[in-house]
């Protein structure tokens, strides 16, 4: 059994083939469990790790986090200052998930969190300090610092990381700007963008 945890960026999603059942098709031998859950933290993903991972009793387990955790939510009243949770918090999440996984005698895999580009909208709810309306990656800073964390905790913990933030930026050096064709709301893949998550998981998975 392969576990997919995460957030909306993993759950499935209507009109989209997302990376888990893409891999359901690619890996036929494997059973997979999509434990993604639209708005998750992983301070609230902690809540639900016994139940919604270890109880599959998995062989690997997948791993993104990031977006919800580094969002500022400005668009409150009053507007809030800080990342729903704090970097080092984050960091100490992803260790205590990859402890455990291991502990039950899995393999963790960590997926750094894709992207995330300027709409409309976005700039609507999120278009004040600490974002920088008038960048181009003004949405995508604090997200980023967020995948560097990732970066460290794999590297310090020797698990294997797929960087999908690199992916998306050698696609984007090609093609331009992931919206509308990878990000069609500036934060959720299309199935195109599972499509890149699903062809860098599969090298890992087998």
């Amino acid at each position: 059994m392969i576990v997919t945890f995460g957030d909306s960026t993993t759950a499935s999603r209507e009109g989209v083939w997302v990376y888990t059942d893409q891999l359901r098709e690619r890996l036929p031998r494997e059973a997979f469990h999509n434990a993604g859950v639209p708005g998750n933290t992983t301070e609230m993903a902690r809540v639900r790790f016994e139940a919604d991972v270890l109880a599959h009793r998995p062989r690997k387990v997948v791993i993104q986090f990031g977006i919800n955790d580094s969002a500022v939510d400005v668009w409150k009243a009053p507007p809030a200052t800080e990342p729903r949770v704090a970097l080092p918090r984050y960091g100490e999440n992803l260790r205590h998930f990859v402890a455990e996984v291991r502990r039950a005698g899995a393999e963790p895999v960590l997926m750094t969190p894709n992207p995330v580009r300027w709409t409309e909208k976005l700039r609507e709810l999120y278009g004040k300090p600490p974002y920088e309306v008038a960048a181009p990656l003004g949405f995508d800073f604090l997200r980023s610092r967020y995948a560097c964390e990732v970066r460290t905790v794999a590297r310090e913990e020797g698990v294997p990381v797929v960087d999908i933030c690199a992916l998306y930026t050698a696609w984007e050096a090609v093609h331009g700007n992931a919206c509308p064709r990878l990000l069609p709301d500036g934060m959720h893949p299309s199935t195109e963008g599972h499509t890149l998550v699903a062809d860098a998981l599969a090298l890992r998975l087998v």
